[in-house]
């Protein structure tokens, strides 16, 4: 059962952005004073990436992990109301993650998913980081 009423549930949802979000501006602050320079949400690029690092061919995704689905963490349980609604929504959610990732694969770019819940370690997550934009 939810804890709010519907209408205010509604309210909470369409405050729910896509880009521009609070992990994703942690994430782009911690690569900026590392030094790196990147181009965000590249539309020409399968999923519009979040972080884009073109002469690198990588990019970055900054994922919520409730809203795509973070594996084995907390913060991704689903709803208990609405059932059916919340297993389409979210099982589609990662079903085109995962087919925008084979398509930036396929096309020669790497990839790296940033979870929300990574962001908490900050220095573990910037090594991370720069290992994967350093290496070939």
């Amino acid at each position: 059962m939810d804890i709010v009423d519907r209408a205010k549930r509604g309210e909470v949802m369409r405050a729910v952005k896509s880009r521009d979000t609070r992990p994703e501006m942690i994430v782009r602050r911690m690569l900026h004073r590392a030094g790196f320079r990147y181009r965000l949400h590249d539309k020409k690029l399968a999923g519009k990436p979040d972080i884009v690092f073109p002469s690198r061919k990588k990019v970055i995704f900054v994922h919520g992990c409730f809203w795509h689905q973070h594996p084995g963490c907390r913060l991704a349980d689903r709803p208990a109301s609405n059932v059916d609604y919340w297993n389409a929504k979210l099982d589609g959610n990662v079903a085109r993650d995962a087919k925008r990732l084979a398509a930036l694969a396929a096309s020669g770019w790497k990839s790296y998913v940033v979870w929300e819940c990574q962001i908490r370690d900050a220095a573990k997550l910037l090594d991370d980081l720069s290992q994967f934009l350093s290496e070939a």
